[in-house]
């Protein structure tokens, strides 16, 4: 009888899991677990990761929970390094190996190489994009160094997803395991921000995977693909985007099952450059996912993938920056909306850390790591690749992002209603 560990890492659903579904096609018995992190404090002075976004990744924890003790299974859930938790589990439980998903960012390989180092066998299985990465026209090392080509090669060659899983059928619980298996941690959750755009913990924005098909299924339903395009770079309100970056950061909803339903919404109700973007969007998080396999630790050089000399640092400016108290109303405005819900529109995000990188002249570094504290939708992948990006230390060729903040606010806040609205935290 062969008894396997599944450890759910940015994955946290039972839809189109491959990694899953590959450990239960293998097992007798299966326990499934979640390890969570100790604290930590950054570089730079605060929690690596915020009360919010914590609340955010519990409930996304709570809904994965749910939906295994349906299926006669549990989660097993524990605190500390993969290496700490698993070497003493496996041998009580009699486990055979561990299974999981494959992600390329270095803490997240790290932590396999320390478990393979301890003696346990590691099946790791790629799936973090949309694109099947042997699906691709190039190996990892001949990645197109700028978007657009990456993009253009991808649509000539007709390239599409497989077609997503279904939810496995779980194995039973191994018999040393169950006495194991206890209910989350009651936590308590921050209260919701009437102005949020993302207003977890509102049940219809729980992290939960039961969470995002529903919201998935009404997006679709409203026909709001076909005004994505509109109102993509909108600054307030729950309908300007698509709102479903939370669940796919931490894999309670899977790209592929986004793309799918996406089709069948354009079959039913007709293609439009609108709906068309909500793809164009999704082979950019493919991109920087593939970008990170790329380069590797290289992205996280204090100089880039140029690697050059450490950038400047302004201290006060960076901890004005954070608290919204810049002295420029839209920045503040931004700044506010993201300590207060955890949540900050794109075109937002890009006009704040382009003030703190070009105006303020503060390290690239210090806004991703206050991004990665705050955000509920935070995906190492693409913060990394979207600062590195507007730094002009990435692969674009343009040299960086610089955004004149009076223009933007001009252009998208010309009445000042968001300004007004985030005038106070």
């Amino acid at each position: 009888m062969t008894t396997l560990i599944y450890c759910f890492r940015d994955d946290l659903r039972l839809h189109d899991n491959p990694a899953l579904t590959a450990a239960c096609q293998q097992a007798d018995y299966l326990l499934p677990l979640h390890v969570s992190p100790l604290p930590q404090t950054t570089r730079w002075g605060f929690a690596r990761v915020s009360a919010r976004r914590s609340a955010f990744r519990h409930s996304a924890l709570q809904g994965l929970a749910t939906a295994l003790q349906q299926q006669g299974s549990g989660l097993l859930h524990a605190s500390g390094s993969l290496a700490s938790v698993l070497p003493a589990l496996a041998s009580q439980i009699d486990a055979t190996a561990i299974y999981c998903e494959d992600i390329a960012t270095p803490e997240e390989q790290d932590e396999l190489a320390a478990l393979r180092a301890c003696g346990l066998a590691v099946h790791s299985h790629w799936q973090s994009t949309l694109l099947a990465r042997d699906s691709l026209p190039w190996a990892d090392a001949q990645l197109p160094d700028q978007f657009t080509r990456f993009r253009q090669q991808v649509e000539a060659a007709a390239i599409q997803p497989a077609a997503p899983l279904p939810p496995p059928s779980l194995p039973p619980l191994p018999p040393a395991a169950r006495q194991l298996i206890q209910p989350l941690a009651a936590m308590d959750y921050p209260a919701v921000d009437p102005r949020s755009s993302f207003p977890f913990p509102d049940a219809a924005f729980a992290g939960s995977e039961a969470a995002a098909l529903a919201h998935l299924a009404q997006y679709l339903q409203r026909g709001l693909p076909h005004s994505y395009k509109a109102t993509r770079n909108g600054l307030h309100g729950i309908d300007y985007s698509s709102k479903l970056s939370p669940w796919l950061a931490c894999g309670s909803l899977s790209a592929r099952l986004v793309l799918q339903q996406l089709h069948a919404f354009e079959t039913e109700h007709g293609h439009s450059d609108s709906s068309y973007w909500l793809w164009f969007e999704l082979l950019w998080r493919d991109y920087f996912k593939l970008l990170q396999r790329q380069h590797g630790r290289r992205l996280y050089h204090p100089g880039g993938l140029p690697q050059r000399a450490s950038p400047p640092h302004n201290p006060a400016a960076f901890q004005r920056w954070m608290a919204g108290q810049t002295g420029h109303a839209l920045i503040d405005a931004g700044m506010r909306e993201l300590a207060t819900t955890g949540y900050l529109g794109n075109r937002m995000r890009q006009i704040a850390a382009s003030y703190l990188i070009h105006e303020l002249q503060c390290d690239w570094r210090a806004g991703a790591a206050w991004f990665e504290a705050c955000l509920l939708d935070y995906d190492c992948s693409q913060n990394q690749g979207n600062w590195l990006y507007l730094a002009g230390l990435g692969t674009d060729p343009r040299g960086g992002r610089r955004f004149n903040p009076d223009k933007q606010a001009a252009e998208y806040d010309a009445d000042g209603h968001y300004r007004q609205l985030w005038s106070q935290p």
